[in-house]
């Protein structure tokens, strides 16, 4: 999470932008996602992106455990060493791209292991030194 207006901020200066780090569930319709060029759709949803269960502070990012759940079955476990893209490569990039302002969410992306959720599940992701964010799956009609 963004803690000041960036922009065009280097990757060695990253951290002095970067509020705090937090859990995100990257919901994706699969279907739509496949359909559509873009993921804006896919992704854009409401509920779409729950965040949580707090903001870690001054915490490095640059190892951490991190792991997905559905129910009680563990579809990912990585480390954020694993990243493709290092969360200061990542705000140099994005802040190259756009202004950032305060309370912005990059997203890192996520380990192997995704798949098909339906209503009734309970996906958890937890991150080292952060927590476990807990969501149901509820169908929207």
């Amino acid at each position: 999470m963004i803690g000041r207006r960036a922009r065009r901020v280097a990757a060695r200066e990253a951290r002095d932008v970067v509020l705090g780090l937090t859990c995100m569930n990257d919901v994706t319709a699969r279907d739509l996602q496949t359909k559509d060029v873009q993921y804006t759709r896919a992704k854009g949803f409401d509920t779409f992106a729950p965040l949580g269960p707090c903001i870690a502070v001054g915490l490095d990012g640059s190892a951490l455990g991190v792991e997905g759940w559905v129910n009680n079955d563990r579809k990912q476990a990585s480390n954020t060493r694993q990243l493709i893209f290092s969360i200061a490569t990542l705000v140099e990039f994005v802040s190259f791209v756009m202004t950032l302002e305060p309370g912005d969410i990059i997203s890192t992306g996520t380990p192997s292991g995704v798949g098909p959720v339906k209503a009734g599940d309970r996906v958890r992701v937890t991150v080292e030194g952060i927590g476990t964010l807990s969501n149901p799956v509820i169908s929207d009609s």
